[in-house]
């Protein structure tokens, strides 16, 4: 068997190498002493894991290639580092059991959508799809053993599959969201009473902390719909007005006169029906610590891997989607990225496909050439000729 290139041997007579100094970058020089052939031994284990360490200290950080030496480091490091992006990590599923989760979606502008579980901080899973529907909630959460308490916005996608695969768990609507909902359809300068009224409602959310608060906030509530209720349910008829709303479809005979208004307030009329509003003041869950927005995943998550990819926006689509990967994996639990490294080194490669060789094609048994055997000859001059 030849020797290898980190022997201790002498790759020429095979003689046992002894210590001779160090070269000028700090690695061992060896020496034969049969026939004086000096070498160093060459660890292509270590050469890698510096390199995707390089590569990681880039791709996590805000640091441009050019940075250590100019244009000529950025093609060192592109070429040293191009087959880190073949490194592909997953987050592992250990099982366990987890009280709260907040859970929300990540777009890119690429197309896709990267769907993330975070538990105090840490990021517990993640699911690549095309848009937040209930087919890819729904292979995140089957994952996962479900929590007590579910922290998200009102995705309806979400909602099917938490119903589906989380039955008994939960739910803490965020409140921020929640507030924004409103905001589509009221907006912060509405002309009207009812619609300043109820945008000072959904301000009002995110001040609520104790149990009284919550009380307080409801009784406002009950006291909007005692003086403005009776507007959500007027009621405009085409053949009383020459104005149609743009939104009224062709054979419409009558829509609701303050439609903005009524969505505005459906909004937390469905809130309040489903038991997700103030589910963090239950004192059942005080011990969990249930946070009542989800601004945890929102600037701990979402909003370092959109910085992440202003940092390098140069990259293509792969790459932005490998990025987007190593970024959630050194934030999950116990983040190994040598593991990752070993891993892919340790998978077996696929044997290269043999070359495809024509066969003897042999006697042919039918053809369209001349052939004497047939008793076919050639003949010369024109056939038409007398």
């Amino acid at each position: 068997m030849p020797n290898t290139l980190n022997t201790t041997f002498c790759l020429v007579c095979d003689t046992k190498l002894v210590k001779n100094g160090r070269t000028a970058a700090g690695s061992q020089r060896w020496k034969c002493p049969d026939c004086g052939a000096s070498s160093t031994r060459q660890r292509g284990d270590v050469t890698r894991r510096a390199q995707l360490t390089r590569f990681l200290d880039w791709i996590t950080g805000k640091a441009a290639q050019h940075d250590p030496g100019g244009a000529s480091a950025a093609r060192q490091f592109r070429r040293k580092t191009a087959w880190c992006w073949e490194l592909r990590p997953h987050l592992p599923i250990t099982g366990a059991v987890y009280d709260v989760l907040q859970i929300d979606g990540f777009n890119l502008r690429t197309g896709w959508c990267v769907l993330t579980a975070r538990y105090r901080g840490t990021v517990i899973a993640a699911q690549w799809c095309s848009r937040e529907g209930y087919a890819a909630w729904s292979a995140l959460m089957k994952r996962l053993p479900a929590p007590q308490v579910v922290v998200c916005d009102g995705g309806p996608g979400m909602h099917a599959a938490l119903k589906e695969q989380w039955p008994n768990a939960r739910i803490q609507r965020c409140l921020v969201h929640l507030q924004r909902n409103v905001r589509r359809y009221v907006t912060t300068r509405s002309k009207t009473a009812a619609g300043k009224a109820l945008w000072g409602l959904a301000l009002k959310l995110t001040k609520v902390k104790t149990i009284a608060d919550a009380e307080k906030w409801t009784s406002l509530l009950l006291a909007w719909e005692g003086e403005f209720l009776h507007l959500t349910k007027e009621r405009s008829y085409r053949k009383d007005t020459l104005e149609v709303p743009s939104w009224a479809k062709p054979g419409q005979t009558w829509w609701y006169t303050h439609q903005r208004l009524r969505s505005g307030h459906q909004v937390l009329r469905r809130v309040i029906r489903a038991g997700h509003l103030f589910t963090f003041l239950d004192p059942e869950l005080t011990h969990l610590h249930v946070p009542s927005t989800t601004n945890g995943i929102e600037g701990g998550t979402n909003s370092q891997m959109r910085l992440q990819l202003l940092h390098h926006r140069s990259m293509p689509e792969e790459h932005q989607r490998r990025a987007i990967e190593w970024w959630l994996y050194l934030h999950s639990e116990q983040p190994d990225p040598m593991r990752v490294l070993t891993q892919h080194e340790s998978r077996p490669r696929r044997a290269p496909r043999p070359r495809l060789s024509e066969p003897d094609p042999g006697p042919v048994l039918y053809d369209t050439g001349l052939d004497a055997t047939e008793g076919l000859r050639l003949r010369q001059g024109w056939a038409g000729r007398g």
